[in-house]
């Protein structure tokens, strides 16, 4: 289903390219942490202060002053607080963007270890009656998962306990991915950056530790308190001593005032026909009878308030399914091994709701709002169809859900039209948290939440037909452990507007355009258009090159779109700003003709505000640029190193500040450094 990631081609240098030796992995130290300490790699691990305490509480976005951000991402009902910044009597682990740490997927790179007995205490920086603490325990030795008690505590007074869970982080080895700590390479004939090798075709075949590319470390909890806190008041959160988890990681605290539950005055009540709120009994026939009498009877169908077990996909056409609100309502599953595959190749299923397939003429006006779907996903099998949504499903729309522990939150096979998805909170999947694949047209992806997702955040993905004509704008995607916030892969005139991305780990970057994955080519016009990505720009482990916050790749074609990016903001980048590249095999058949850049800021790079190594030219108007790492331009074009200069060109139209685009460079100064030192940029700061 997402053959991605399989096998990253590598990308090989130039003759005159300058090599560099590569930061890779830690792995040893995670290996330990599994079974006793949290991995603290990177520059800082100190003990904080138990106090003075802080005169306000600190409320971030992404880990950033919220006014860096102001006007972008998804507006959220919650409140966002890095443990970092809060009072603790334990660690902060970070700042670290090294794969396969705890600290490189962490908010902001960094967290708070606690051992039992430790606290982390934040201050309510306005009224809340629920909670959401993402948090990272160690798995169990032979892998599987622990569970383990966080005592909260409102003020001293009001005592609850949450009960983490490991079961569904902890992954491990080469992709799809393990659950077994201990296991051998699963692709022994794939080459590896660990060893720069094939394993299998090498004498004496490499050794690597174990586990091997720990990841996905993080879970969330929410917590409903049952009565409203004051602004003030203090969220203590203790490791109880004789906790079975020897560590815990605290990566942040989201608060929020949740509303009372909604009441559908009208709707066919599912507890009417059946539905058992408790979570006890099988509620799936009951919700099937609702939603044929509801459709008879050209009524909504109302999901009340409680747990409502589903173990199956609940087929739904020309139906509107309601929920109390995504607090007060939850579908919950578990996965369910099928007697034998299903025709789509599929041996599990679970809870979700889903469109008819395409092939049987779709879904048409389906419309879901309000609820939570909760899944039981702990291994990536990309066969199976266990997303939390799917199917096809036009004229359709998906407001306010809390979609968590599926494969995909919601993942659209179409050829499908007009699907309206909106203010949605995404987290903790093993795949991507959204996908509109093959034949998506005319849609809309609007202020969703996303994160921990284990490949893209959000992905448009053309395969055999061309997406058109959508926009994914105002959206939040945070922290997707594999690939890219968001990712357009082929299909005509896309628009990505208005989006925040923060901390991509490894093999992707913030925002991405790839004519790869098998996609129809690019057609009309590609748009990123004010967009904030912060501290991404990562590190390809494989080609071990740096990538940018915004990267274009040409591996299955040229990008000739008429690719317009305009009033993005990329801070805190990693390596570079910007990367246009095509695989070293085919540089000299595919480019990335004609990308126009307007009104940027670019805000720290540890390397270059461009780098690139493909043919091509590209625009720049009112590019403002400050702590830039290296050269202004890094341009190796197709690595041919012509006499007449590099292939790709660069034209300056003007009001291009900070001296990074200097007119030695124009139009196609060859500036190759293959490898670049990075030179880590100081924090972003509001622009003068």
């Amino acid at each position: 289903m997402i053959p991605r990631h399989v096998r990253p081609p590598r990308l090989r240098t130039g003759a005159r390219a300058t090599a560099v030796a590569c930061a890779l992995l830690c792995l040893g130290q995670v290996a330990g942490g599994i079974a006793a300490a949290a991995p603290t790699t990177g520059p800082a691990a100190h003990t904080a202060p138990a106090g003075p305490e802080p005169v306000r509480p600190v409320v971030t976005r992404a880990g950033l002053d919220p006014e860096l951000v102001a006007g972008r991402g998804a507006e959220v009902a919650f409140v966002e607080q890095e443990a970092e910044n809060a009072r603790t009597t334990g660690t902060v682990i970070g700042p670290d963007r090294t794969p396969y740490t705890l600290p490189s997927e962490a908010s902001g790179r960094k967290a708070v270890r606690l051992v039992p007995g430790q606290y982390v205490e934040f201050t309510l920086p306005r009224a809340a009656n629920a909670l959401t603490v993402r948090y990272s325990i160690p798995d169990a030795a032979g892998g599987g998962g622990i569970t383990a008690p966080l005592d909260v505590a409102l003020d001293g007074r009001h005592r609850r306990t949450l009960t983490l869970t490991s079961q569904y982080s902890w992954l491990y080895n080469q992709y799809p991915f393990t659950n077994d700590p201990g296991a051998g390479l699963l692709h022994p004939d794939w080459w590896l950056a660990e060893c720069s090798c094939v394993p299998a075709a090498t004498t004496p075949a490499p050794e690597f530790p174990k586990p091997f590319r720990p990841t996905h470390f993080y879970d969330e909890q929410r917590l409903h308190l049952g009565r409203t806190h004051r602004a003030g008041e203090k969220v203590r959160l203790t490791v109880p001593t004789g906790s079975p988890a020897a560590w815990t990681v605290i990566d942040l605290l989201d608060t929020e005032l949740v509303a009372p539950p909604h009441v559908e005055r009208g709707g066919v009540d599912v507890r009417a026909l059946g539905a058992d709120p408790t979570g006890r009994r099988d509620a799936v026939p009951a919700i099937e009878r609702a939603i044929a009498l509801a459709r008879r009877t050209d009524r909504p169908v109302y999901l009340p308030p409680g747990t409502f077990r589903v173990d199956r996909h609940i087929v739904v056409d020309d139906v509107t399914i309601v929920g109390a609100g995504n607090w007060h309502t939850v579908l919950k599953g578990r996965q369910v091994t099928l007697d034998e595959p299903a025709p789509d190749g599929s041996r599990h299923t679970g809870v979700g709701l889903y469109g008819k397939p395409a092939a049987e003429g779709g879904s048409r006006n389906v419309h879901l709002r309000g609820f939570a779907v909760e899944g039981d996903v702990r291994e990536r099998i990309d066969t199976d169809q266990v997303n939390a949504v799917g199917g096809a499903m036009s004229d359709s729309t998906i407001d306010g859900l809390h979609l968590r522990h599926t494969k995909v939150g919601l993942w659209f096979d179409g050829p499908m039209r007009n699907v309206r998805i909106t203010n949605n909170v995404i987290t903790d999947q093993i795949a991507d948290a959204l996908n509109l694949h093959t034949g998506v047209t005319d849609s809309l992806v609007r202020n969703n939440f996303v994160r921990n997702t284990g490949d893209d955040g959000i992905a448009l993905w053309s395969e055999k037909t061309a997406d058109a004509r959508n926009t994914v704008a105002r959206n939040t995607v945070q922290s997707p452990t594999l690939a890219n916030g968001i990712a357009v892969y082929g299909g005509a005139d896309t628009t990505v507007a208005g989006n925040l991305v923060a901390d991509p780990v490894r093999e992707g970057s913030g925002l991405h355009a790839g004519a790869r994955f098998g996609a129809e080519p690019f057609t009309g016009t590609l748009r990123f258009t004010d967009n904030t990505t912060v501290r991404a720009g990562t590190l390809d482990l494989n080609w071990r090159i740096g990538l940018g916050a915004l990267w274009f790749y040409a591996l299955d074609g040229s990008i000739d779109a008429d690719v317009r990016v305009t009033g993005d903001h990329y801070l805190d980048s990693t390596h570079n700003a910007v990367m246009l590249v095509s695989e070293y095999g085919v540089k000299d058949r595919y480019a990335v003709p004609k990308v126009h850049f307007k009104d940027i800021r670019v805000d720290g790079t540890g390397n270059s505000v461009l780098s690139a190594r493909t043919a091509g030219s590209a625009t720049f108007e009112n590019v403002d640029a400050r702590n830039v790492g290296a050269v202004g331009v890094n341009n190796c074009g197709s690595f041919n190193f012509p006499a007449t200069g590099s292939e790709f060109a660069l034209t300056d139209r003007g009001g291009n500040d900070g001296g990074w685009l200097a007119p030695w460079l124009l139009p196609n100064t060859i500036t190759c450094e293959d490898r670049p030192p990075v030179v880590a940029p100081p924090a972003p700061s509001p622009w003068p």
